[in-house]
């Protein structure tokens, strides 16, 4: 369930007013000589801070930030506070109290100004102990107005919005204004005047909400366009009944001539609705630089928050594919950046070691194949090593000893995509949860309806391809029979049609077989492979004598170098049609993709095809893995350690939500009395505590036999690369930055640091 943070806003006020108070009344302190009150006003701050983070308030946790800062660097030394500094904190502090009052109006934050830039630049100045200078003056923030398409060349920026359009809140300069005096007028122009145009425009700009609804309405049209062939079916069936009934001519021959110009008409209207649909969505069409531009800059940040080098490089940004698939590409390409930089490439001293440039190599590229786009992500690291993986899964109890050694390199890098499966032995905000790779497997095969594959070389490094179609708007579809039942294949994954005799049916091993183009490719029955009623072998007896002379239908499934045969009993017909997505309830049902509406207005599934090819797998024994039963996470005993009441308040709700049963601790010397007296199953602790800190709370129970293997994450504001590193030199297993905060990121962690121990969750 996701939790409503909103409802923590009303005692974040009062804690933020009581701290702002404190920092008030330190301020005063610091100008009358009592240097004594710094770590407090350092702690005051932080609190903040943080909690601001968490509950996403970006304006305040700004501010907080800088005053954070500077109480940072007077309490180490390296500033001094003098009287410019005073003067800079109580700006800071009314502005704190500003947006806190807003808050408390306002309880969504809506209302809630944007920091003041020439204050926090002035901030940043003194923490860093620069020389006194003019701050930066305001700039007027922009707001964040809904995406809009424009379809053609950008607009002038001073020409008006046209009705109904975004407005951006950036103001512009008027344009300077002639100066005209009594005794100098302006001197009018030699020659012929020209006389004014209005200039033609070229452009439109139009809300994607409203496209997004155009091109459904575009879909409906074009599946309720499907009856009218039906009718057509019906009539043709129509006009042959009678043209044997033997009745006069004058009543036939106008129905057989109204059937042909009906025909006439249906066809052309449905090639110019088809033709419309697909204009329509080329208006809905984005370059893939959209999502690759930004993730070189990603690539580049993330390297340099973990102490490496890396170099982005893109191919093929300008292929476009609909911006439905873009939004959903986004998060996977996240992912698999963040590992590609955390567990693909080395630092630069490995890297040199092994004689490789310093600097690492992430490509992205795209390129279209087969009616697809195929996007690869490689890097030059040092590949994945296979038996950590095998030995991962030994671990967590997803193979046996004997399945593991019997797994192909291909069925091992499946792993990879399991929910909870990570080889890092340390979590951070950056990666190593275990919930990023099945994200992208779950959002590339369900939602996208496309395929991915992974290729690792020992340092060399790996490929991830995601195959992807170019829109969802609309697919070519087979629609075939099976016991009755009507079914779908989307036409990019049929690679042929086949009738086989029964003969060419052969056994090898525990499978049938038949021979394809000199291939070797399986064969199952399709209502054997979903268990629908009346299934039956393929090798089997043939059904009917009726069907022998003709042999079996074999509809051939296709996904890179994996085939498949499957014996259905008709074809029912081929076409482009409109995938309607599933109930939110079966969406994760793993063999059915979406469904279309038939000119009967009956509901067909259509069939996922890599689905299919893991249930055939499963069928004759191939080694695929699955996640173990765990027990409830009601078991489990988790110890929240901060000093902030608000963010313990938060914490114990998000956990007992998900089932956790949760003790609170107001301090570091309080969780380590609470850890001693009882015990539990994880510890979740803040940094910055008064008495003792998260990392001494950290080494003091990790020195605690009953605490050396138990799952301890630290949750806190402070993201330096340095505070990860000592959080992991203490012991502890996970390290979460409350900017990164989320009910998810935190859940899954927990739920996976200790199913790695073999608890629940």
């Amino acid at each position: 369930m996701a939790l409503d943070l909103k409802k923590f806003i009303t005692r974040f006020v009062e804690e933020a007013r009581d701290h702002i108070r404190q920092l008030g009344e330190g301020v005063a302190s610091l100008e009358s000589g009592d240097a004594g009150v710094v770590h407090a006003m350092f702690r005051s701050a932080h609190t903040i801070k943080g909690s601001a983070r968490m509950l996403k308030l970006d304006p305040i946790t700004e501010t907080a930030h800088r005053v954070e800062d500077f109480f940072a660097s007077l309490r180490e030394g390296r500033v001094r506070f003098q009287a410019e500094s005073g003067e800079c904190l109580r700006q800071a502090l009314d502005a704190l109290s500003a947006q806190v009052d807003i808050l408390a109006e306002t309880p969504d934050g809506a209302r809630l100004a944007p920091s003041d830039p020439g204050l926090l630049a002035t901030l940043i100045r003194l923490a860093a102990e620069e020389s006194p200078s003019v701050a930066p003056e305001s700039v007027p923030a922009q707001t964040n107005p809904e995406p809009v398409v424009s379809t053609g060349v950008p607009e002038r920026s001073d020409s008006p919005a046209p009705p109904g359009s975004d407005v951006r809140s950036t103001p512009l300069p008027p344009p300077p204004s002639p100066v005209v005096t009594p005794d100098r007028a302006p001197s009018k122009p030699e020659g012929p005047r020209e006389e004014p145009r209005l200039k033609n425009v070229e452009t439109v700009r139009v809300r994607l909400e409203k496209l997004d609804e155009l091109i459904k309405l575009m879909g409906e049209l074009l599946s309720s366009h499907a009856r009218m062939r039906q009718r057509l079916v019906e009539i043709a069936t129509l006009d042959r009944q009678l043209a044997t009934s033997g009745l006069d001519g004058s009543v036939t021959v106008p129905l057989h001539l109204f059937a042909g110009r009906l025909r006439e008409d249906v066809l052309d209207q449905e090639s110019l609705m088809t033709e419309l649909h697909d204009k329509t969505l080329m208006m809905r069409m984005l370059p893939l630089a959209v999502i690759f531009e930004p993730a070189q800059r990603l690539a580049r940040d993330l390297a340099r928050s973990v102490g490496k080098q890396a170099m982005c490089q893109t191919r093929g940004a300008e292929i476009e594919l609909d911006r439905r698939i873009i939004d959903k590409l986004s998060d996977p390409l996240i992912h698999v950046i963040r590992n590609a930089i955390d567990h693909g490439l080395e630092t630069p001293d490995i890297r040199l070691a092994a004689g490789k440039p310093a600097q690492g190599r992430l490509t992205l590229s795209a390129r279209q194949e087969s009616g697809q786009v195929v996007i690869e992500i490689q890097d030059d690291g040092a590949g994945i090593s296979l038996e950590r993986i095998r030995a991962k899964a030994l671990r967590m109890g997803l193979v046996n000893e004997e399945r593991v050694a019997a797994l192909t390199e291909r069925e091992t890098l499946d792993l990879i995509f399991l929910p909870g499966f990570s080889t890092t032995t340390f979590v951070t905000d950056l990666s190593g949860r275990g919930v990023g790779m099945d994200v992208v497997r779950q959002t590339v095969l369900e939602e996208l309806r496309g395929a991915i594959e992974i290729d690792t070389v020992a340092e060399v490094g790996t490929t991830l391809r995601l195959r992807v179609p170019f829109s969802l708007a609309m697919m070519r579809v087979l629609l075939v029979e099976v016991n009755g039942a009507h079914y779908g294949f989307t036409a990019r994954h049929v690679g042929a049609i086949r009738r086989l005799s029964r003969s060419a049916v052969f056994s090898l091993g525990d499978r049938d077989m038949v021979i394809l183009g000199n291939e070797f490719v399986p064969l199952l029955r399709l209502s054997e492979l979903l268990d629908a009623p009346g299934a039956v072998s393929s090798g089997s007896t043939p059904r009917t004598h009726a069907e022998e002379p003709f042999g079996m239908l074999v509809v051939v499934l296709a996904i890179r170098d994996e085939k498949l045969a499957l014996e259905v009993d008709d074809l029912v017909d081929e076409h482009d049609m409109v995938i309607h997505p599933m109930p939110e309830l079966l969406r994760m049902a793993p063999l059915v993709s979406g469904l279309v509406v038939t000119g009967e207005n009956a509901l067909v599934s259509v069939l996922h095809a890599p689905g299919l090819l893991e249930r055939a797998r499963r069928l004759r024994g191939g080694h695929v893995a699955t996640i173990p039963e765990r027990r409830e996470p009601g078991h489990d005993r988790v110890l929240v350690v901060d000093d902030s009441l608000n963010t313990r308040e938060i914490e114990k709700d998000m956990l007992e939500a998900c089932g956790f049963r949760v003790t609170l601790a107001e301090d570091g010397l309080d969780g380590l009395r609470h850890a001693l007296a009882e015990e539990f199953d994880a510890v979740l602790t803040d940094v910055e505590m008064p008495g003792m800190d998260g990392f001494s709370l950290t080494e003091r129970l990790r020195r605690e036999d009953r605490y050396r293997d138990k799952p301890i994450i630290i949750l806190t504001s402070r993201d330096r690369e340095e505070d990860k590193q000592r959080g992991m030199r203490a012991g502890a297993d996970a390290y979460i930055v409350k900017g990164d905060f989320s009910q998810g990121n935190l859940v899954d962690t927990l739920r996976t640091l200790l199913g790695w121990r073999g608890h629940g969750g």
